[in-house]
C-alpha cells in the first residue's frame, strides 16, 4: 500500500522523502505542491526531478475523503459529506463573512462524549480520523472553492476544529494536522485563527499548551457541575475546577490573551437569569481578577432525539445582558447553514456506532436518577 502525503506534516515528509534517498528540501517542494497548489498528480510537479517523481509515483498518493455530497446553503454555507470508508462518512462546513472564510472540520467519524444538545452524540462513535482525513477536508475545501471562486489565493482564513468528534481524544492525528495547517509552505494560517474546540480533555488541553498553542474554545453551557454532568459527560472525569483550572494553564501558551466559552442556550434548562448570575460567579474565581474569557451564546438547533428545545430570543438576549453587565464579554452567535443542517450541533454523517454510546448514556442517567436526582426546570434529563 502506498502512503497518502496528506497524512505527513513537513517533518513527517522529509523523513518519508529520507527514505526514498532524497534530501529535506526535496519534502519542502512536495508539500507545497501538494497543499498550495493543490497538486495530487505527481507529473505535475514540474520542478521534481523526474527520478523523485517516478519514485513518488510508486511510493505514494495524495487523496482527500472521496465526496459523497455536497449542499450549498441560501446564505453561501457550503456542507460536504465525505466517504471515510467502514461504512462512515463525516462532514465539514464552509461559512463564507465578508471578512474571512471559515472551515468547520471534523476530526472523528462520530463522538463518545455523548453532549446531549448535539446531534453527533447521538449518532454514537465509530473510529477516529487519520492525519490525512483531516488535512484532506481543508486540502480538498481550499482548492474546490479557489476553483469555484476563480480565485489563484487563499480562499480559507480560518480553521475550527468543531466538527464531528472531540479533537483531543484524536491527538496524535490532531497535532500533525495543526502543524500542517500553520505550515508556511502549506496553509500558512495563524495560530489565533486556528482554533480547537473540545468538551474538557483535561490533560491533552495541558499537552496542547506544550505542543502546538492554537485558539481554545471549551464547551462549558452549565454553571455548575451537577447540570454540566448531565449535558456533557465528560465534566463526571474533569468537573468544572479542573477544567477552568486547565484553562488558565493554557492562557500563559495561547496565541490570544483570552479562552472562549460555548454556552448552548438550552430552553428552561441553563438559561435562566439565575443561572447567567451564577456563571458570572463561577468565572470571577479565576483569571486573577483579569478580562480573560469571552461567552460565545449559541441558540440551539433541535433535533429529535435531543428532547430539548432552543431558548427564545429575548431570554437569550437577557442572559448575555447579565453577563455584559458584569463585564464579561458576550457574544451570541449568528445561525448559519441550518437549511442544510450545517449550523452547530446539527453534524451527524453517518456512522456506524460501534461503542453503543447511547446505551451506555442511557444506563449512566438512570444510575444517576436513582443514587442523586437533580430537578432541572422546564427539562427531563
Amino acid at each position: 500500500m502506498t502512503a497518502n502525503l496528506l497524512d505527513f506534516d513537513i517533518e513527517g515528509l522529509a523523513a518519508f522523502c529520507a527514505g526514498l534517498g532524497e534530501k529535506p528540501f526535496r519534502a519542502t517542494q512536495v508539500f507545497r505542491w501538494i497543499h498550495q497548489r493543490g497538486a495530487s498528480d505527481f507529473s505535475a510537479m514540474t520542478d521534481l526531478a523526474k527520478s523523485l517523481r517516478d519514485k513518488l509515483a510508486v511510493a505514494a498518493h495524495v487523496a482527500a475523503p472521496a465526496v459523497i455530497s455536497q449542499h450549498a446553503s441560501a446564505d453561501g454555507t457550503i456542507k460536504w459529506l465525505f466517504d471515510v470508508g467502514g461504512g462512515d462518512a463525516v462532514e465539514a462546513v464552509f461559512i463564507p463573512e465578508t471578512d474571512r472564510g471559515t472551515l468547520c472540520i471534523s476530526s472523528q467519524a462520530g463522538c463518545a462524549v455523548g453532549c446531549r444538545f448535539c446531534s453527533t452524540g447521538h449518532q454514537g462513535f465509530s473510529r477516529n480520523l487519520s492525519t490525512g482525513e483531516i488535512v484532506g477536508q481543508l486540502w480538498f475545501a481550499e482548492h474546490f472553492l479557489r476553483k469555484h471562486l476563480g480565485r489563484d489565493t487563499r480562499v480559507i482564513s480560518n480553521v475550527v476544529m468543531m466538527g464531528m468528534g472531540e479533537p483531543l481524544q484524536n491527538y496524535s492525528a490532531l497535532l500533525p494536522a495543526l502543524q500542517v495547517m500553520l505550515s508556511d509552505h502549506a496553509y500558512g494560517l495563524s495560530r489565533r485563527r486556528v482554533t480547537v474546540s473540545t468538551s474538557g480533555v483535561v490533560p491533552m488541553m495541558d499537552r496542547l499548551a506544550a505542543d502546538c498553542p492554537v485558539a481554545l474554545a471549551v464547551s462549558l453551557h452549565a454553571p455548575d457541575d451537577a447540570l454540566r454532568k448531565q449535558l456533557v459527560p465528560l465534566n463526571l472525569k474533569y468537573p468544572l475546577a479542573d477544567l477552568l483550572g486547565a484553562c488558565e494553564r493554557y492562557l500563559e501558551h495561547a496565541p490570544r490573551d483570552f479562552i472562549t466559552f460555548e454556552y448552548c442556550m438550552l430552553d428552561g434548562v441553563n438559561d435562566s437569569a439565575e443561572q447567567a448570575q451564577q456563571l458570572v460567579r463561577l468565572l470571577a474565581g479565576y483569571g486573577g481578577g483579569r478580562s480573560w474569557c469571552k461567552i460565545n451564546l449559541i441558540p440551539f438547533n433541535p433535533f429529535a432525539a435531543s428532547g430539548l428545545l432552543c431558548s427564545p430570543p429575548q431570554r437569550v438576549q437577557a442572559f448575555a445582558q447579565v453577563l455584559i453587565a458584569a463585564g464579561l464579554t458576550t457574544t451570541v452567535r449568528k445561525t448559519r447553514g441550518q437549511d442544510i443542517d450545517a449550523a452547530c450541533g446539527q453534524l451527524a454523517g453517518d456512522v456506524m456506532d460501534r461503542t453503543h454510546v447511547q446505551e451506555r448514556m442511557q444506563r449512566l442517567r438512570t444510575v444517576q436518577v436513582v443514587r442523586a436526582p437533580v430537578a432541572v426546570a422546564g427539562a427531563a434529563l
